[in-house]
């Protein structure tokens, strides 16, 4: 059954018209013009218009232009006592679905609102599905431009041994650990190795949202649930089903949206934002975070029934500087991977540059040891990495904080100081600058002014 606006000026005849589709149990609007029908299409939703071409104002014609304008997925039928071939005409190329001339019998009348209504189905489900495909094509060449994960040391050895084992399953798994360690490529190995490897891998940058667009971009939302909703939309956890979502930042949403999680995980359930029609997943839920979100939960920043149920298996990242005889393969395959993107040949590596590589502390763990080897290799002059093309990493110790040498004003101490940290948590952070703002212990909006204050932006 569907939502369908008629728009008749005549009483008697608005009023049969909405009896007739009624019993055929659709929920019915009217409005005797096309002003008072325009003004309710944000109230109503209708998915069918059915309208008189002579209206009091503006025609039918101009309702039928506004309906679409407003709505492209709307259907229209255009009634008329004055049947004519160029009305018929200039009513279908506006996007009618039919044209049908007065006195009409409520049986036919009743058929053609079925067929319209069948039709904008069968638009919306394949638009839905186009929607789907677009998604996780760009998810799909996502996972092949990243690679697998990268390493021999016995912490990664555990972690392989560890994804081997839940991938099978369908239990929600916590990913912890620094930034830049590698958490979604885990989520993805994750999936990659499951039962459900053809299904959708769909992922979520929680800290990336506000509250309320990431409700939306979560669970979806009907046309008209806010202002520029022109149309429904689905959700990641829609697009997810019989796949996984991927939920990262975890520790970033807000209570509001931590309530609606739980129900899904305990429930499989939901509502679109503005929407009464509850909707069922099969979603695996794979969440990351580099927070102690334990220690939120202490805080009550985050709820503790959600935690336990993202907390059945944790899987930990330990940072770069814990494992470096990994660095040796990491390198190799970053400049293979940076070659290939650059059409160029692979450049060697020094014993120098490499010892350097393996003695800095990377606090920007896997991210920024990937950023270090770029700016390298656009640097370097010939075909190798030598010692003096990481001269930025000797220059900037990781395990301290260089305090300005000799006796120099304080502002001036102090802004060369807030210049090298700014400096270091984009470079930690891979220039993610919500990040870099939560590592500073600052709002996002303080880091901007900082950036654009010292000239960084």
């Amino acid at each position: 059954m569907g939502r369908i606006l008629v728009v008749e000026d005549n009483t008697n005849l608005r009023e049969a018209i909405c009896e007739s589709l009624a019993a055929e149990g659709h929920h019915v609007a009217n409005a005797p013009s096309a002003e008072e029908a325009i003004a309710s299409f944000s109230r109503e939703m209708p998915e069918l218009v059915l309208t008189d071409l002579r209206l009091p104002g503006k025609s039918g014609i101009q309702l039928l232009e506004e309906a679409k304008a407003t709505d492209p997925f709307v259907e229209v039928i255009v009634l008329t006592a004055y049947g004519t071939v160029e009305i018929a005409v200039e009513a279908m190329r506006g996007g009618a679905f039919d044209f049908l001339t007065k006195p009409v019998r409520m049986d036919h009348l009743t058929t053609k609102v079925a067929q319209a209504l069948q039709v904008r189905s069968e638009r919306s489900a394949l638009m839905r599905e186009r929607e789907r495909r677009s998604y996780l094509e760009g998810e799909v060449r996502a996972a092949f431009n990243e690679g697998e994960i990268v390493g021999r040391s016995p912490s990664m050895q555990r972690i392989y041994q560890t994804i081997e084992k839940v991938a099978s399953s369908d239990s929600s798994v916590l990913i912890t650990g620094e930034s830049g360690t590698g958490k979604e490529l885990v989520a993805r190995a994750i999936h990659m190795r499951s039962g459900k490897r053809d299904e959708p891998f769909v992922r979520v940058s929680c800290g990336a949202l506000a509250e309320g667009v990431l409700e939306s971009e979560l669970f979806g939302h009907e046309r008209g649930a806010f202002t520029g909703a022109v149309r429904q939309r689905r959700g990641r956890f829609e697009l997810a089903h019989g796949g996984a979502l991927f939920l990262d930042e975890i520790a970033e949403i807000s209570p509001v949206v931590q309530v609606k999680l739980l129900r899904v995980l305990e429930e499989h359930e939901f509502e679109r934002v503005g929407g009464e029609d509850t909707i069922r997943v099969s979603v695996r839920v794979i969440a990351a975070t580099n927070r102690d979100l334990e220690g939120e939960v202490k805080k009550g920043t985050f709820r503790g029934d959600l935690f336990y149920r993202l907390f059945v298996i944790p899987i930990h990242l330990p940072p770069l500087r814990e494992r470096r005889e990994d660095i040796p393969l990491l390198t190799e395959h970053f400049i293979r991977k940076l070659s290939e993107q650059a059409h160029r040949a692979p450049v060697a590596v020094t014993a120098g540059a490499l010892e350097l590589l393996q003695r800095y502390a990377w606090p920007g763990n896997v991210r920024e040891l990937e950023n270090a080897l770029e700016r390298a290799i656009v640097l370097c002059d010939g075909d190798r990495i030598a010692e003096g093309d990481l001269a930025f990493l000797q220059a900037r110790p990781s395990e301290s904080i260089p305090l300005p040498g000799g006796v120099v004003p304080l502002n001036d101490a102090m802004a060369r100081l807030e210049r090298t940290l700014v400096e270091r948590a984009m470079e930690q952070t891979g220039g993610v600058k919500t990040e870099a703002a939560r590592l500073l212990g600052i709002k996002p909006s303080a880091l901007y002014y900082k950036l654009e204050k010292h000239g960084l932006s």
